[in-house]
């Protein structure tokens, strides 16, 4: 066995489902066991897409330590500079469930989720609504 990594021994032992010898205790790689079980902290920031000198951003819930275009957990926005005015696309549910959870955003999405509030959506007009029952009641005879 020399030569052989604690690491490579470990994945060995685990292959072969048999149980360390008797007496001995296993052989555990912490840097794995870490990895296995650590707690990821996650960022809402930009991920750059896009031709040469032509940037176009998604907005993306991302593990803290992942490069900056490595694989997200979800696509939640879009931000494309170069139109006139710059366009911001928002998922403003999934904004609010990540943050709910604990991510954290980046200076720069801050800014622009700030800049962008969540627009009032306006209810239908049903039947029951003063405005509409206002309406048939002008138009009876």
């Amino acid at each position: 066995m020399a030569g052989r990594t604690c690491l490579a021994v470990y994945l060995d032992e685990r292959a072969s489902g048999s149980p360390p010898p008797a007496g001995k205790a296993p052989k555990i790689n912490r840097a794995l066991d870490f990895e296995r079980n650590r707690i990821a902290v996650v960022m809402i920031r930009l991920a750059r897409f896009g031709a040469r000198k032509q940037p176009y951003y998604r907005i993306v819930a991302i593990e803290k330590d992942r490069a900056r275009n490595g694989r997200s957990i979800e696509v939640v926005g879009t931000y494309n500079p170069r139109t006139n005015p710059a366009t911001v696309d928002l998922k403003y549910d999934r904004i609010t469930y990540w943050r709910s959870v604990g991510a954290q955003f980046s200076d720069i999405v801050e800014k622009l989720v700030a800049k962008n509030p969540v627009k009032a959506v306006e209810a239908p007009l049903t039947p029951s609504s003063p405005v509409k029952a206002a309406v048939v009641a002008q138009r009876l005879p």
